[in-house]
This record gives C-alpha cells, structure tokens and sequence, in this order.
C-alpha cells in the first residue's frame, strides 16, 4: 500500500484508481500520480488515474471492482454515477496458490484462560442459556433470565448471566426440509456451545419445533443435559416461570463451580464479520484481522469467514487457497446457489452495497467483496461448512451464511464459534451473548466518535501510524485476553440479548 504523501492510497500498481486518504477539494494535485483532482472527492472515495472508455474495466486491490458507465477522464471521482456491477469470468484454479503453513512450535504457542467443558471444547463465558423453542415461549424464556438481572447472582460469581435465547419461529413452517434444518442445527448448536455451562429449554407443547428436534442425543458437550419444559405442561405463564426459575436455581451452584484454566490458543474458533463497511474497510481493519487470523492458524486455532454474498466476486480468491478440488467446489456451488436463490425472488447478488456503505465509498458488490475477503487472511482454506453445522477443522473456514450481520453471526456462533471480530466503517454497534465480541474500527474519526462502542482503531493503519502486521497483532492479542475474560465494549454495554436471529428460509404457513 502506497501512501502518496498522505493524500491518497494506491492498493496495487495494476490499479487505475486510487482512493483519497481525507476529503480532496477540487484542482488538488495528486502526488505521485501526475493528476489534479476534476472535482470534490469525498474521504474515502475513488478518484481515476488512467483514461478508462466506457465499458472497461476499473481495478482496485489489483481486481475487476466493476465497468466504466462512460469514459472517465483521470482526476474524476469514480462512483455509481459512472461505474456499474458486471459479470465477467473468473479463474478459480482451485488450490494453485494452497501453501504449507509455517505452525508455530507447540511449545511455543499462545494460550488463554478458559473453561475446559466435558467434551474437550473450550468455553471463553461461562452463562446459562434459556432457549425458547417457538416465538411462542419467548417472553416467558425473557421473563425468567430477567429474573436473574442485578444482583441476583452475587451469590455466584463464576456464572456470568442467564441469557435468553429467542427467535421468532418455531411454528407456522414445515416439519421437516431446510427451514427447520437450520432452526434446529441453530438450536442444538446453541444448547451445546461451550460458553454454557447449562441450558434450559422452555417449549408452548403444541408447536411445529418441538423439543426432540433440539436435545442432542449425542450430548451438548455440557456438565448435564439441557433442562426442558413445556408451558402448557407447567401450567401456564406464571407456573412455568416459577418452574423454570427453580431449574436455574439448583443448576447455579454447579455452573459456578467452573474455573477457568490455561489452555492453547488452538481452542479459539474466531467468528469473522464486517458490517457498516466503508472503503477503509479492505484497507485497514479487513486486513489486519486478516493477519490476526494467519496468527491465529499459525498458532493451532481456526477461522471462519461468512456472509456468501459478500464474497461474491472475490470467490475465485479463496478457491485458489483451498487444500483440495472438493473444498474448492463447495465453495463455488455456493455461489451459485445463491445466484439462483436471489434470482428467484426477483433480486440479485449486485444490489449491494447498502447506502451507508455507499456513502463510505464502496461503488459495487465485487468493491465491497474483495475488501471483505481480506478478514480470511492468507493461509489456506481447508474446509466449508453450512450454515450453522459444526465446525471441527483447524485453520482457515468458510460458513454459508447470508450478510445480515445478526443471522451471519448466529450461523457461526451455533458451529461453535467462542470468540467474534467484527469490523465496522461507519459505526454498527453490536454484540452477541453468550460470545464476546469485539469491533474493529476502519478509521480514527469513527472510533473517536464512536469509542465508546470501538474496541480496537484500525485506522492507525489509515493514518501511517501502524502496520497492517503490528494491527495484526495487537487484534491477536486482544482476542487472547478477552477470551480470557476482559470485558469486550459490547459486553460492558450489555449487548446481545436481542441478535439470535436464525437463517429463516421457507414458506410461512
């Protein structure tokens, strides 16, 4: 990354736009480009340094970004006013670029606090979960964790809330087929995740969800099987709280006796998401998580990149670093199943990017794509999994999941994620219970505005003041101590009672 005396940033010496470091007034020369700027360019945004005709391609990170709606002279801004989505062929050349990783030596590599659960896995929290099974025991599942708010667990001090876990399905859907299938590998993943010491779930009776679809019958991997009750078997609202509340109460004392003890950096399973991006966002925070992540694989751990439809365009990216032709095809499969699924409704992969990101200077899905690939870092891709099915490979992952951040994220964390990274550009607060999550902002003026929200300000990167490596690191470590138990900003805020949101795909009936 070139930094044109502070100006502008060029990405790759193919490209034939750069993108302006801070707001660029008209006539501005460009420094190493022999260029003035024709108008006022916004921070952020791209500004042409080459003839391009209509109909040629424009390139950013060294990649197609999209096709000149007309000519565009050098100096102009580049933006939806003149430059559009379009297809063109990709070489995914499966695995041609799949390298050894350098591991770092066992006895040498990082480690954290955790808690160590029955099944091997690795807990970072140590919560109970209420999990509702329908919408329609969701208020009694909020009633009860409510119940043990302020300080009604002063008792327990190794406990560090009961959560509520509620959705808005369950019922008025098909007993079997792909809506229920990711309910219930949403749910079952969740009852459990190793961020739970113990799990009640609480049904109505009557509903399409029922219970047995959600108990695993191989074990949670939890200190005892999940709690279930039905309302109409309690006896209404009030006798199933009562009821419930009794569950949790002699759950508690054993919960509490959980510790946490040193284990390898190689239990994280670390959940990638960017929201709210912004043209910075391949620039400084992408990357540099990206560069955590190759330190996070070289270390033993594993992690996963999500939200299909924003690779969309950067795919033949990641096919090349697959460890095998299968893995690869996954992959692309994929894709094409989502070309034809938003076909099918009447939309299209290209409708992204959002208006925030749009005003923050990503033009087209391919622009935003390619920045937000950057999250995967550089090792290889060794597996891909669907959405919300388990993740058990070590290294780098994909997961099947939409863009919505929430659903993305529920996805991940039912596979098993135990730590998130979420970059944001213009400012997306968010947090996940029972995962820890921290945000990772593009630029300095976000994070000022916003540090109350911002765990990390990767636009050091932005403002010359760090490298994406030292970024890279400092991310890392962070990870490491919060999995351990500091308090990410979300968490001190109180987030995620509300972001259970699973892939709903279906007819309602």
């Amino acid at each position: 990354m070139d930094s044109n005396a502070e100006t502008t940033i060029r990405l790759h010496g193919a490209d034939n736009v750069v993108v302006a470091r801070d707001d660029i007034p008209p006539g501005a020369e460009i420094p190493g480009e022999n260029i003035r700027a024709a108008g006022f360019i916004p921070r952020g945004h791209k500004i042409a340094t080459a003839p391009v005709a209509a109909g040629d391609s424009l390139r950013k990170y060294g990649q197609i970004i999209g096709f000149a709606r007309c000519p565009i002279a050098p100096g102009e801004h580049v933006h939806s006013h003149n430059l559009e989505h379009g297809d063109f062929a990709r070489d995914y050349a499966a695995g041609s670029e799949a390298r050894d990783t350098a591991y770092v030596d066992e006895a040498m590599r990082a480690t954290f606090m955790g808690y160590r659960r029955p099944d091997g896995r690795v807990g970072t929290r140590n919560y109970i979960g209420v999990l509702s099974t329908v919408n329609c025991s969701a208020t009694v599942a909020r009633y009860v964790a409510n119940r043990y708010g302020g300080d009604a667990l002063a008792a327990y001090p190794h406990v560090d809330g009961v959560v509520a876990i509620t959705h808005g399905t369950g019922c008025g859907m098909a007993g079997g087929g792909a809506g229920m299938e990711m309910l219930k590998r949403c749910l079952s993943g969740y009852a459990r995740h190793p961020n739970f010491g113990g799990v009640l779930f609480i049904g109505l009776g009557c509903e399409v969800a029922q219970m047995g679809h959600f108990v695993d019958p191989e074990g949670p991997g939890l200190r005892a099987a999940p709690h279930t009750m039905t309302i109409q078997d309690a006896g209404g609202t009030e006798a199933a709280i009562e009821a419930a509340c009794a569950r949790i109460d002699e759950m508690l004392p054993e919960i509490d006796r959980a510790r946490r003890e040193s284990v390898p950096a190689g239990e994280l399973i670390l959940g990638l998401e960017c929201g709210g991006s912004d043209a910075y966002s391949g620039i400084s925070a992408n990357p540099a998580l990206g560069a955590a992540v190759d330190l996070l694989v070289r270390h033993g751990g594993t992690g996963v990149l999500a939200e299909t439809p924003e690779i969309y365009g950067a795919e033949h990216l990641l096919t090349r670093r697959a460890v095998n032709r299968d893995v690869a095809e996954r992959l692309v499969d994929m894709i094409h199943w989502w070309e034809d699924y938003v076909a099918r409704h009447d939309g299209s992969l290209d409708n992204n990017p959002t208006p925030g990101n749009k005003a923050g200077g990503l033009t087209t899905i391919l622009e935003k794509s390619l920045g937000a690939a950057a999250k995967g870092g550089t090792t290889n891709l060794v597996e891909v999994y669907r959405y919300a099915e388990r993740i058990t490979a070590k290294g780098f992952t994909f997961m099947d999941t939409p863009g919505y951040d929430p659903v993305s994220i529920t996805g991940m964390v039912a596979g098993g994620a135990n730590m998130l990274c979420f970059t944001t550009g213009r400012g997306s607060v968010f947090g996940c219970k029972p995962v820890p999550c921290l945000k990772l902002a593009t630029n300095s003026a976000m994070y000022h505005r916003m540090s109350g929200d911002m765990d990390i300000n990767c636009g050091l990167v932005i403002d010359g003041e760090a490298s994406i490596e030292a970024m890279g690191e400092r991310i890392f470590r962070m990870v490491l101590d919060t999995a351990s138990g500091a308090p990410s900003k979300s968490e001190a805020l109180g987030f995620g009672d509300d972001e259970f949101i699973p892939w709903q795909i279906g007819a309602v009936m």
